[in-house]
């Protein structure tokens, strides 16, 4: 019996408004709140506290596996307080687990201070849109804002495929079906392949892991359907070369040739503290691919040229690179002069935007 209850933890983490729970054998139970790390004024935990949390929430299925078990990913509810994404692994000879907090409801895209043109992208009828950025920027809340938005807007059939299940999509105009890797299918590759014979309109990939999930994502959105997906990519730029390094060198410029065919927009994003300190707000860079954009990401002599052409695009398309997001950040008021100068991609430029001298013609910024 562990000394901790597991569940007051949990309930206290949801209330403090943690992102992350942290538990360890010789360490307090930690918090990740507003992106620092928050230690709870309890004793360090035991083998047998560990122990007893995991017999808690391990699904049953798994149990007769735990002493082989090195890495698993699975979901737990509280009920009427949240669901939680659950990483159990092994370190250093002991059982570790970290919880990431899953809100009940379904955030919405302005809720998430998310440009307004991540509305137009939700209701594309086809093709790929990628979600980008590194663990814990939000990528799969963006995306369950997307679908949410699209389930109110339009009517069709989602197919989502994640690892764990994440948020919970009720049926609005939409018909969800959400599966699992682990409990309903074996992995993304075989999941996908069969939603393709499952009469989609729509399909989620949680993650891009493999050359296979690739390339069936990109025959899917080639034949009619809308991909959804992510990578733990920085940048639209860095996006294109991570697709086509999945593949050897003799088949890169066919991948290319049927990326710039299908790929309609690219969706990058940080997440910086407020300047209230309230919490923390996403930069954004969105890529929406353009003709330009096309043949540059058809050409790998060409692509480093793609953030210029992003820019160049945000008066007419709604695309906008990560300093134009800080810029609009910083003009609103929702985070400070040092952090948008601190994470920006050119920081002297911004400098000067911000001072109200541009360094560049009329197409900067």
């Amino acid at each position: 019996m562990a000394k901790v209850d597991l569940d007051q933890l949990l309930t206290r983490a949801y209330e403090l408004g943690a992102s992350d729970l942290h538990l360890r054998v010789k360490a307090p139970p930690i918090l990740r709140i507003n992106g620092k790390l928050v230690k709870l004024d309890l004793p360090p935990l035991e083998v047998s506290d560990i122990d007893a949390f995991v017999k808690k929430i391990l699904p049953i299925e798994k149990r007769k596996e735990l002493p082989y078990i090195k890495n698993l990913d699975f979901a737990y509810s509280l009920p009427g307080v949240c669901r939680f994404r659950v990483n159990l692994f092994r370190q250093r000879g002991t059982l570790a687990i970290v919880m990431r907090a899953i809100p009940v409801e379904v955030p919405k895209i302005e809720d998430l201070n998310l440009p307004e043109v991540v509305k137009e992208i939700a209701l594309y009828q086809r093709g790929l849109v990628l979600v980008t950025g590194t663990t814990g920027s939000g990528k799969s809340t963006t995306l369950a804002a997307m679908l949410e938005e699209l389930n109110e807007k339009d009517s069709r059939v989602v197919i989502t495929i994640e690892d764990p299940i994440e948020y919970l999509h009720k049926d609005k105009r939409c018909l969800f079906y959400q599966r699992e890797i682990g409990n309903d299918a074996d992995d993304f590759f075989t999941a996908l392949r069969a939603a393709l014979r499952e009469d989609p309109d729509v399909i989620l990939v949680g993650e891009m892991r493999d050359p296979e999930t690739v390339r069936t994502a990109l025959d899917a959105a080639e034949t009619g359907h809308m991909v959804f997906s992510t990578l733990h990519t920085l940048d639209a730029k860095e996006t294109i070369n991570r697709i086509v390094s999945f593949f050897p060198l003799d088949q890169q410029q066919a991948i290319r040739f049927q990326l710039a065919s299908v790929l309609k927009a690219t969706i990058s994003q940080r997440l910086l503290p407020r300047a209230d300190g309230k919490g923390r707000v996403p930069a954004v860079e969105i890529m929406i691919v353009t003709e330009a954009i096309r043949e540059r990401i058809m050409n790998p002599e060409l692509t480093d040229e793609i953030p210029e052409f992003i820019e160049k695009g945000h008066e007419v398309y709604g695309s906008q690179t990560f300093d134009q997001s800080l810029y609009e950040l910083w003009k609103k008021g929702l985070i400070t002069k040092e952090d948008a100068l601190k994470y920006a991609t050119r920081p002297d430029d911004l400098r000067l935007k911000m001072e109200g001298i541009f360094s560049g013609g009329a197409d900067e910024f």
